[in-house]
């Protein structure tokens, strides 16, 4: 009986064994505040988390910029309707090319018949005064007529060719023609490709419902030129100037690049984004790029002093800039820096930083909290040694 549960005791003793818990291992210590450094000991892991680069001297950097492309207004026209109307007929459609006085659509219109109406009755009033005028002369130049009646029948002739003129000048603006048919024509007046159409058969038009928010019933343009809209921050006024050229680039078509030029920029600021607006225009002879697409304009800028970090080394407290420099291998000592310049990758210090001077570049708001910790830590065990001297 004794044999038997001898090897079930040994294998119960072994599971035993097995089934301890490793030894914990020793916590690195905590950094220590020695004046104004924050030490490390040598192979503490945070350091693998506090990588350091040179500050170097500030060559050209580039300013990369967000910017949409919209349609050169200057080559773009929208078409809005001027007379209430029923659409009868569509002339062009999205995509196709047209002429400057193509026509795009047709509306049946009593307001446009009307104006119409005007124009005609306008000259037949003319047409009467004229008569009327050429009588009054005859009757003058017979004695039977006052001068003063003879100058009544060229001042009501004036009044009505005047009349005339600018009844017809209304009609041809919107395309009328001699003749009441109230049919209202809507033409492109430059030429280009119809990018947009927003009416369809039937439906019913009214001057009051369009404008600002509003869709156009056809948007006219030339795509072979757009407009970029680009924002720029106030540190960014330097690096554009008009005339400028730079590059653009469109996420949507990787590994292309495409050349702009600045137009004009605006004279303040967006109180809602805190950007300056700057208009800018890019050639599209092959048409691959298209409106509302996002982009991104490549500027060049130059700096004759300062030294350039990575944007992700400054840390801003309060109103002033630092940077943590690393003096010797796991001591780092906070640094108050002045900026020339701040991009969204890299920023330019003026002044408190030297050349080749390590500093941290990520973490730093994990270091700023373990130096205030190190810090707060340090001042206790200060006032203890304070109070035990004699």
């Amino acid at each position: 009986m004794l044999n038997r549960s001898l090897p079930l005791l040994l294998c119960a003793l072994l599971l035993a064994s097995c089934s301890e818990a490793p030894a914990p291992q020793a916590e690195a210590p905590a950094p220590i505040v020695q004046g104004r450094q924050l030490r490390f000991t040598v192979g503490h892991p945070q350091l693998q988390l506090l990588p350091v680069t040179a500050a170097t001297a500030a060559l050209p950097i580039t300013v990369e910029l967000p910017a949409k492309l919209v349609w050169n207004e200057e080559r773009t026209q929208r078409i809005y309707p001027s007379f209430a109307g029923r659409v009868t007929a569509i002339k062009a459609d999205v995509g196709q090319r047209v002429t400057a006085g193509a026509p795009l659509a047709v509306l049946a219109s009593p307001d446009f018949g009307q104006a119409q109406s005007d124009t005609a009755r306008a000259e037949a009033d003319a047409r009467l005064a004229t008569k009327a005028l050429q009588r009054q002369r005859e009757l003058f130049d017979a004695g039977i007529v006052a001068r003063k009646e003879l100058e009544q029948a060229e001042a009501e002739q004036e009044r009505a060719r005047a009349e005339v003129e600018r009844a017809q000048a209304r009609t041809r603006l919107y395309g009328g023609s001699g003749s009441i048919n109230q049919q209202l024509v809507l033409s492109a007046s430059l030429a280009g490709i119809v990018v947009e159409r927003n009416l369809n058969p039937g439906q019913e038009l009214r001057p009051e419902l369009s404008g600002p928010g509003v869709p156009a019933l056809f948007v006219v343009t030339d795509p072979a030129s757009l407009w970029l809209q680009i924002d720029a921050r106030e540190t960014e006024i330097g690096v554009v100037r008009t005339g400028q050229r730079f590059q653009l680039r469109v996420p949507a078509l990787p590994g292309q690049v495409f050349e702009g030029r600045i137009v004009t920029s605006s004279d303040f600021i967006d109180p809602l984004t805190r950007t300056i607006k700057i208009r800018a225009s890019v050639a599209n002879p092959k048409r691959l790029l298209k409106a509302e697409m996002l982009a991104t304009a490549v500027f060049e800028r130059r700096f004759e002093q300062g030294l350039v970090v990575p944007a992700s080394a400054v840390l801003l407290h309060g109103s002033q800039h630092r940077v943590f420099v690393q003096t010797q291998p796991g001591t780092f000592e906070p640094r108050r820096v002045e900026l020339s310049y701040e991009g969204s990758r890299e920023v330019v210090i003026s002044s408190g930083l030297q050349a080749g001077e390590q500093v941290v570049t990520d973490n730093v708001l994990l270091l700023a909290r373990q130096f205030r910790l190190a810090e707060s830590e340090a001042r206790p065990a200060a006032a203890e040694a304070g109070a035990t001297r004699p």
